[in-house]
């Protein structure tokens, strides 16, 4: 009777690690044998899903050096825990691969572009793209210390270049550093980024007014 009921609660417990709410997996839009519907992207929207796709990955290496089949990463999310069986069965009809849970959205939104793997080649994160109202970049937002660092760094660019008017900074950032500076400077950076120019060009000046940064309310007086 104990084993039946070990059975039983075991059984559970499998079933129920088999449920969760994000899933992901490959899509091979070009060599796969066969290759996914053309209208593969349709066919998911039809399900009035949320779901993220990664930018084409077609100059990526095997271990061997050999190039891997052109591909595309993809994130489906569910407000409710959905189990493999149901994802297969969605997967099955694009030709893809087994599916595979997804513990981390944000972690695997970075690898879309590499973001953490610099050994690898880099890809656009303008190019991943969410469906269904998904917003990409709440995945992409650095974290504290990340943000620090990339502060850091436009400082240190300040710095080495001279920079005394606060458009230069915008401007090369909205061209080179799109990806991180310019959103970073769009959304809460621009303050101690201006207030540092601003001290700088003072001090170019020959004043020595001391810039005061607003505590509260981050504005420059």
């Amino acid at each position: 009777m104990q084993l039946i009921l070990y059975l039983m609660n075991n059984k559970k417990s499998i079933q129920k690690d088999e449920r969760t709410r994000n899933w992901s997996f490959i899509v091979y839009p070009i060599e796969g044998n066969p290759p996914a519907p053309s209208n593969w992207r349709e066919m998911l929207d039809e399900e009035h899903i949320q779901w993220i796709e990664s930018p084409l990955h077609d100059k990526d290496l095997n271990p061997d050096g050999t190039p891997k089949k052109p591909h595309i990463h993809v994130i489906v999310l569910f407000e409710g825990n959905k189990s493999f069986e149901q994802i297969k069965e969605m997967t099955d009809k694009l030709n893809a691969p087994i599916p595979q849970k997804c513990v981390s959205v944000k972690g695997l939104v970075r690898y879309m572009a590499h973001l953490d793997n610099p050994d690898k080649v880099q890809y656009l994160t303008n190019d991943i793209i969410g469906h269904g109202g998904v917003d990409v970049l709440e995945y992409l937002k650095p974290s504290t210390s990340n943000r620090h660092s990339l502060i850091n760094e436009m400082m240190q660019h300040v710095e080495d270049n001279n920079i005394i008017e606060f458009v230069d900074l915008l401007n090369y950032a909205r061209i080179e550093r799109f990806d991180d500076w310019f959103s970073l400077l769009c959304d809460n950076s621009a303050y101690i980024m201006e207030a540092m120019i601003k001290s700088r060009r003072y001090r170019a000046n020959g004043n020595t007014k001391v810039i005061k940064v607003n505590s509260d309310t981050g504005e420059i007086q």
